[in-house]
């Protein structure tokens, strides 16, 4: 649970900078969110949490 709070904050933040940077329009977050939302309801799901539990619990190795 901590990891998908983590990382919900994490991509949030990423989106928030992203938009004030004009790097997205706001239409193309809105089909972003959109699409991580349903993506979440499929069966892909558990291949993609943990794809990114794996690379955050690399990240710490890294220097």
């Amino acid at each position: 649970m901590l990891l998908t709070v983590s990382a919900a904050t994490f991509f949030g933040v990423l989106l928030v900078v992203m938009l004030r940077l004009r790097a997205v329009s706001a239409g193309g977050a809105v089909v972003a969110a959109l699409f991580g939302f349903y993506l979440a309801s499929t069966g892909v799901a558990p291949a993609v949490n943990q794809a990114l539990a794996d690379v955050f619990r690399s990240l710490p190795g890294l220097h």
